[in-house]
């Protein structure tokens, strides 16, 4: 019998699950009900699987898959035997899906089958590859020299054989590259990943709830926070597919779901969805949100009859979570948790003011912990951690109380006229116009240097915009200097699969023959 202290590593955790909650519901997964007991013998199998594959210990897995079960299997299996695992974009194709397959040194990969021709459409292998291991979704016959990943998941549920290293890699999670070529984030097993998540379970999941996610599982909320939290908790999680605005609280009655987390646009999303009778009649109590814009925060719970926790965290900040449990101001993240020394800096490195915006940085009281390791990029791994403190990367300012409040990530700021902008800000203005659907705003160069606030706007279905009454709603509702001079009416904005939403593109094209220029169309407005 696995006792609580004797949990050191997250498969020691699926063991103790096992024993203490058998055969209860871990996965709902559509019609398809997995329990601890079932799940901890999958993630045996696909250990010993790939072991049987002649993989050996130190060697890596690709997950090119949509959501899916079999997703959890290999990603918490395969480290029971010293293999690690890439959760892959499935968005992604050509020399992106490739330069991620060859940076991460993987030599197998688990593909959909719908998703098999991105491999094959590459002008050549990728020679480290040694098998390739396809999930049947259709009846398409399986592609010649490929193996049928049910033979990898059929294999012997005996527990592994295999003595756990602390320093072995279990996976790599590549960030969404908005800003270059993606890097791949490590994580090494460490004894500190089950305690993080026994302590997270029973902190933020109550003896009923069931978690739900429809996010990809190729991003660490879905596969590390929602699942990971439910094992935690000894509680079950549905998951679907994909996020459907429209399907969204049918399929949350469908699993009778208490829980779920919020990123990105989903709030914004779920919120201009038209009003039904029976919004409020939903078994959610909580929403774990990231970037919950402050004008809706109320009115969706309101709306939805729940309460919403604020978030933050990254997969390479160095485990730092900050945490808002109702109890900081709206449209606030909250404190900081754990013993984390944090400061906000401006460029230089100084500390700034209270009040004022500057990056975060942060500390642990052991450095060994301080760490944010970037897979074969010792650079990127230097500039992120120096002297100690992991740099973010991201916009805060702090109230009197140490509660922070997100406006920006470092990227996507803007400055104008001598003063620093939040895209964030900006965006949170004008998609309270109830025309527009979703907007993003990002800096193009001005004549005068520094920037000029730009904006893509995609309206609600069926609206018409009025771009001067947009911009007068700009300048009633915030300072001068952020009031967008050139827009771009579209149909669609780029984003993650995550719903965050990707500006690079945007910033390349800038300005063209087709873009709205306030200063030509509205010559005589005053911004004051």
């Amino acid at each position: 019998m696995t006792e609580a202290s004797q949990i050191r590593y997250v498969h020691d955790l699926i063991e103790y699950q096992t024993e203490t909650q058998g055969e209860k519901p871990y996965i709902l997964h559509e019609d398809q009900v997995i329990s601890f007991a079932e799940y901890n013998r999958a993630t045996r199998r696909a250990a010993n699987g790939l072991a049987a594959q002649g993989a050996q210990a130190g060697d890596g897995m690709g997950i090119l898959m949509g959501n899916c079960p079999e997703y959890f299997f290999l990603f918490y299996g395969l480290p029971r035997a010293g293999f690690y695992s890439v959760p892959i974009n499935v968005a992604l194709k050509g020399n992106g899906l490739r330069y991620i397959i060859e940076n991460s040194d993987v030599k197998y990969l688990a593909v959909d089958d719908t998703l098999y021709s991105k491999i094959t459409e590459f002008e050549k292998p990728v020679e480290a590859i040694k098998k390739i291991f396809i999930r049947r979704t259709t009846d398409q016959p399986l592609p010649e020299g490929t193996i049928d990943l049910e033979e990898l998941l059929n294999a012997s549920d005996q527990k592994p054989d295999h003595e756990i290293d602390p320093e072995a890699i279990t996976y790599l999670m590549y960030t969404s590259g908005t800003t270059g070529f993606p890097k791949g984030v490590v994580n090494r097993n460490g004894p500190g990943g089950a305690d993080r998540l026994l302590g997270l379970g029973q902190l933020l999941v109550q003896p009923e709830d069931i978690l739900y996610t429809a996010l990809p599982l190729f991003h660490a909320n879905a596969l590390v926070l929602t699942s990971g939290f439910a094992l935690g908790a000894g509680r079950p999680f549905g998951l679907d597919k994909k996020f459907s605005a429209s399907r969204f609280w049918d399929r949350i009655r469908f699993y009778g779901a208490t829980q779920f987390n919020g990123l990105g646009a989903m709030i914004p999303i779920l919120m201009k969805q038209p009003e039904k009778p029976d919004d409020v009649d939903n078994p959610v109590r909580l929403v774990i949100s990231a970037a919950c814009p402050a004008n809706l925060w109320e009115a969706f719970e309101k709306r939805f009859n729940l309460k919403i926790w604020e978030a933050y965290g990254a997969v390479d900040g160095g485990g730092v979570l900050i945490f808002n449990f109702g109890n900081a101001p709206v449209g606030s993240v909250g404190k900081v948790m754990g013993d984390i020394e944090w400061k906000l800096v401006d460029d230089d490195g100084n500390k700034v003011p209270q009040g004022e915006i500057g990056e975060l940085i942060t500390k642990a009281p052991d450095q060994e912990t301080s760490v944010v390791e970037y897979y074969k990029n010792p650079e990127a791994s230097q500039k992120k951690v120096r002297k100690g403190w992991i740099h973010s990367g991201d916009y805060f300012y702090a109230d009197k109380e140490g509660n922070l409040f997100f406006t920006d990530r470092k990227t996507d700021s803007m400055r104008r006229r001598g003063e620093n902008i939040s895209s964030f800000e900006v965006e949170s203005v004008i998609e309270k116009l109830p025309e527009v659907e979703t907007c993003a705003a990002f800096g193009v160069p001005s004549e005068l240097g520094e920037d000029e606030v730009m904006i893509w706007v995609k309206p609600k279905q069926g609206a018409q915009l009025d771009l001067k009454k947009l911009i007068q709603h700009c300048a009633d509702n915030m300072a001068y200097f952020m009031v967008p001079r050139y827009i771009d009416v579209v149909d669609s904005i780029p984003s993650t699969e995550t719903l965050r939403i990707i500006k690079g593109d945007m910033k390349k094209q800038g300005v063209t023959e087709r873009t709205w220029d306030r200063e030509k169309e509205m010559p005589d407005l005053k911004l004051k």
